[in-house]
């Protein structure tokens, strides 16, 4: 008989292997005994070593459900307007999952991990809660740490640049974290280069950049929040451009007007995106007292003006409109008005005299109306807020305005001359304190200083103000001063900056 001899084996190992009536397969009593050792087990016969079969168990990913984190800006709940992957797609970090919609601004999330996607929570058009799942994803295991922020990417880039941005053709990637590290010392993060995974800017990036710049983290002023891109510049050696190759302003998509189609039926939708925030701002609206004052400005020389420097502006890709030296005038009038660029509190105790005139343009794109603004409008020249003007306004014709553009307004114009509107009752738009809007500009009969009757350019403008902290009186001064810059547009010169 021989003899055989097995080394100790997991106590737990040889219980399955009772249990499992293993026995039934091993030889007659003369014969080896013959089974299925765990790792490290051996049989000994007549002498002679066999290591037998090695028994490997591969572990399951994990699969981790990704949730909505804090946007910001007090939101809680946003709708999904479009999914970027579907279940079984593949994602590495700061791939973008969806786009979402808020009250405020379109965002796009991104992925925070390496992973397939193996559940979606939401169709389009549903509304996704803040702190609850967006997706479930399976990741390696090496990915789970422990909590990290969600990266969220904001498409309308803002001159701020303290969200993803495209910046020639490259994204820039950084966590909230991050960008609010950066909005606080005023580093773009355009200027900052990445050292993270994929160029993904971290913490230390922001650091090492504000020491460079300056020994020290500065802190935030008020005046350097944005820094309008420069313009188009032809290189010394370039060969002189033909007339046919000369950069073109950039264009915005006309919209397309869907044909209209009978159902008979009645239907019921949520109200919800921008349009509940206009339902939210407009009933807040009529808590204020409003009163309206209208008046007629003659654009004739801004008219002539704005011939003289358009084509210079085009030759620098930017499309000059009249909007821009509408807006340089109310901040000219807003520093010898104050009290128009204001707020009052909730128990009309106190009014905070804002320092930077970041003053709103009403837009009215597909998503309804919209009223981005132009941050720090006292500090820019008249091309600088045109080239602020393309920019927004190409983004809300895409859907794309971000939160930055649409929040921090001070004061609001409204051009309701541009669908061809004459005079309107605006609403103002808290806690904002006056808003004006503007009429078309018309070519009218008008007697000039001689008494003879001339072609004027007419255009229309209807102002609303708090009746709470502004008179009349004062609302016919700030008018008057707008006026005369924009009937005198040589004067605005002694005062720009």
């Amino acid at each position: 008989m021989a003899t055989v001899i097995t080394v100790r084996a997991p106590f737990a190992f040889l219980r399955r292997l009772a249990s499992a009536r293993l026995h039934r397969h091993c030889c007659s009593t003369v014969q080896t005994a013959c089974f299925v050792s765990q790792p490290h087990s051996y049989s000994l016969i007549a002498g002679q070593q066999h290591r037998f079969f090695h028994t490997s168990y591969v572990a399951a990913r994990p699969i981790l459900q990704f949730k909505l984190s804090d946007i910001g800006e007090g939101i809680m709940e946003v709708t999904v307007k479009e999914w970027y992957v579907k279940e079984g797609d593949k994602v590495s970090q700061f791939d973008s999952i969806c786009e979402v919609q808020s009250d405020k601004a379109s965002v796009t999330i991104t992925s925070r991990y390496d992973g397939i996607i193996r559940k979606l929570y939401h169709d389009v058009d549903s509304i996704a809660l803040v702190g609850k799942p967006l997706i479930d994803i399976e990741t390696d295991t090496g990915q789970v740490e422990g909590p990290q922020e969600d990266v969220v990417e904001t498409p309308a880039m803002s001159q701020e640049e303290h969200t993803h941005q495209e910046i020639k053709g490259h994204k820039t990637q950084a966590t909230p974290a991050v960008r609010r590290l950066a909005m606080e010392n005023n580093i773009k993060l355009s200027e900052v280069i990445g050292t993270g995974k994929d160029g993904r800017i971290l913490k230390e990036d922001i650091l090492n950049f504000s020491a460079r710049q300056s020994g020290a983290i500065l802190p935030p002023a008020p005046f350097q929040e944005i820094r309008p891109p420069p313009p188009a510049a032809v290189a010394p050696s370039a060969p002189a451009a033909k007339p046919k190759e000369k950069m073109s302003p950039p264009s915005i998509p006309t919209p397309v007007i869907p044909k209209p189609v009978f159902t008979g039926k009645d239907h019921t939708e949520p109200i919800k995106g921008f349009q509940k925030a206009m339902v939210k701002t407009m009933s807040a609206a009529l808590k204020i007292p409003h009163f309206g004052y209208k008046d007629e400005v003659d654009l004739s020389q801004l008219v002539r003006l704005r011939s003289e420097l358009k084509g210079l502006a085009e030759s620098r890709g930017v499309k000059l409109s009249y909007m821009p030296f509408f807006i340089k005038a109310a901040s000219l009038g807003l520093l010898h008005f104050p009290i128009f660029n204001s707020s009052l509190d909730e128990n009309c105790t106190n009014i905070t005299y804002k320092a930077a005139h970041n003053i709103g343009l009403a837009m009215d794109t597909s998503q309804g109306l919209l009223v981005p603004n132009v941050k720090n409008v006292q500090m820019l020249s008249v091309f600088e807020i045109a080239v602020e003007l393309n920019r927004l306004q190409t983004l809300g014709m895409a859907g794309q305005l971000g939160t930055t553009d649409l929040t921090g307004g001070t004061f609001t114009l409204s051009n309701i001359g541009s669908i061809g509107g004459t005079y309107a009752k605006p609403v103002i738009l808290p806690p904002e304190v006056a808003i004006g809007a503007l009429g078309k500009i018309q070519v009218l009969p008008r007697f000039n200083h001689k008494g003879e009757v001339v072609k004027a350019h007419i255009m229309n403008v209807s102002w609303s103000a708090d009746h709470r902290i502004i008179d009349g009186a004062t609302m016919c001064r700030f008018s008057n001063l707008w006026r005369s810059y924009l009937e005198n547009p040589a004067s605005m010169v002694l005062d720009l900056k």
